[in-house]
């Protein structure tokens, strides 16, 4: 499987993951909240039914006969109602209705039984296939044969001669009768089955936008790793090249001296063999070097630096190296001493690659200035150069790790191509930057920012 295959199917992976959690927790919260509202509607719907009921028992109580017909009684009462064994013709006006407390007689229905169960009267809306047969159970749902369903509460009532106390356990206390209020649910499940429709419809759009946005976040989550697995494939391309070549002009050193007739130019080999090592052996050190600075494996504290000492330093051993190649190295210094945390070794490595770069490439009779001052917060260092300079489209790749402009010149120095990774790694590890500034045939500029500290 190449890595193209490898990163597809761990993309497809974790959009696949993505989905699956995104759409659970979508699937809980969608019917959490179904439950929720239809549970509150429902809670709402048996209040109102109750707060009804209650109402009509308080009002009928001290209203209700004794005798033991209460046809024509419950009549007077109740003239909207229809009597049990009855013709029911009703007219009711406005004043009626709200004698009886319900104003909505298409919702609601009630119904009276008497002691013994026997239906007694009924509301004219009440659907036909109900039975006449008393269930006290308190809360009822009915389906009828044809139509909506409906909800029920059942209350006992007590006539005025047996007034019922409060606190007075029902059982007790005889009772008159039954009432029964009941109300269609036409209107609830309507708008049940419409968050049945809404789920039903929505959330396969839902799922399929959660895949589409899973997709896309699992290529963001993924750039940065294949972004990583490039660059580390990159390193180890440029890596076997760079050790190649000394490992080959080795292998040809040797295979020439012991074919040598005699010993008169082994020295000489020798001499070609001992420079290739120490290559390798420089290359290997720039390697190890740069893992360290990204694992941040080092053992001791930072400890305070002063960074003119550190100039100073610099600028006095790479004068004789200035002086052979015919280039003014000089540098400016506050006279108050500037002190940043960190590791002076790695400190005098960044500094040093830069200024052994700049006098690198630059031409006889050019110039190296190497300033330091403070700046706010912030210690400064530049070196500037009057050298070939760096083309402006290499300006992002100049601190990648064996990146050379010109690859030719860069060997035959014997540079590896790590010196600015190594110094942008160790800037980074102090918490600072590395930027350039250069142009074509004007020299370059490198300005290192690291965070000061007071002495």
């Amino acid at each position: 499987m190449n890595s193209q295959q490898l990163f597809r199917r761990s993309r497809l992976q974790l959009a696949a993951w993505y989905a699956l959690v995104m759409g659970g927790i979508l699937s809980l919260s969608g019917l959490g909240m179904t439950h929720v509202l239809v549970q509150a509607n429902w809670v709402a719907l048996e209040r109102e039914i109750e707060s009804i009921a209650g109402t009509l028992h308080d009002s009928l109580e001290p209203m209700l006969p004794t005798s033991d017909d209460p046809t024509e009684v419950l009549q007077q009462i109740f003239p909207d109602l229809c009597i049990a064994n009855q013709p029911c013709e009703t007219n009711p006006s406005l004043i009626q209705r709200h004698t009886i407390g319900i104003s909505d007689r298409t919702t609601y229905y009630i119904r009276l039984f008497d002691s013994q169960g026997n239906l007694l009267a009924f509301s004219p809306n009440q659907p036909e296939s109900f039975p006449a047969t008393l269930n006290p159970t308190a809360w009822q749902t009915l389906q009828p044969l044809a139509g909506s369903r409906y909800r029920q509460f059942t209350t006992i009532l007590h006539s005025a001669a047996h007034p019922h106390t409060a606190g007075e356990p029902s059982h007790e206390h005889p009772s008159w009768g039954y009432l029964q209020v009941g109300r269609t649910l036409a209107a609830f499940d309507a708008e049940l089955q419409r968050l049945r429709w809404i789920l039903g419809g929505g959330f396969p759009l839902a799922l399929g936008l959660i895949a589409v946005a899973s997709w896309w976040l699992s290529g963001l989550a993924m750039q940065p790793i294949y972004q990583s697995y490039q660059r580390q494939q990159q390193f180890t391309a440029n890596a076997a090249h760079e050790l190649r070549s000394p490992l080959a002009s080795l292998l040809a050193t040797v295979e020439a001296t012991l074919r040598l007739p005699s010993q008169q130019d082994v020295p000489a080999m020798l001499h070609t063999v001992e420079r290739q090592g120490r290559r390798l052996s420089q290359l290997v050190a720039d390697l190890l070097l740069l893992t360290s600075l990204e694992q941040d494996t080092s053992p001791k504290p930072p400890q305070p630096c002063c960074l003119n000492d550190l100039i100073a330093d610099l600028t006095e051993e790479f004068s004789e190296l200035a002086t052979v190649s015919d280039i003014h190295l000089s540098n400016h210094r506050p006279d108050a001493e500037i002190y940043v945390s960190g590791y002076e070794s790695q400190l005098y490595r960044l500094v040093s690659n830069l200024i052994a770069n700049a006098i690198q490439y630059t031409p006889t009779g050019g110039a190296v200035v190497v300033n330091l001052q403070a700046q706010d917060r912030k210690a400064l260092i530049t070196i500037k150069d009057t050298g070939i300079g760096i083309p402006a489209a290499a300006h992002r790749q100049i601190f990648e790790r064996f990146y050379r402009v010109d690859c030719d010149r860069s060997r035959k120095t014997g540079s590896t191509g790590l010196g600015l990774a190594i110094a942008k790694a160790i800037a980074q590890r102090h918490q600072g930057h590395l930027t350039l500034q250069s142009e074509m045939g004007r020299g370059s500029l490198f300005t290192v920012s690291l965070p000061r500290i007071h002495s």
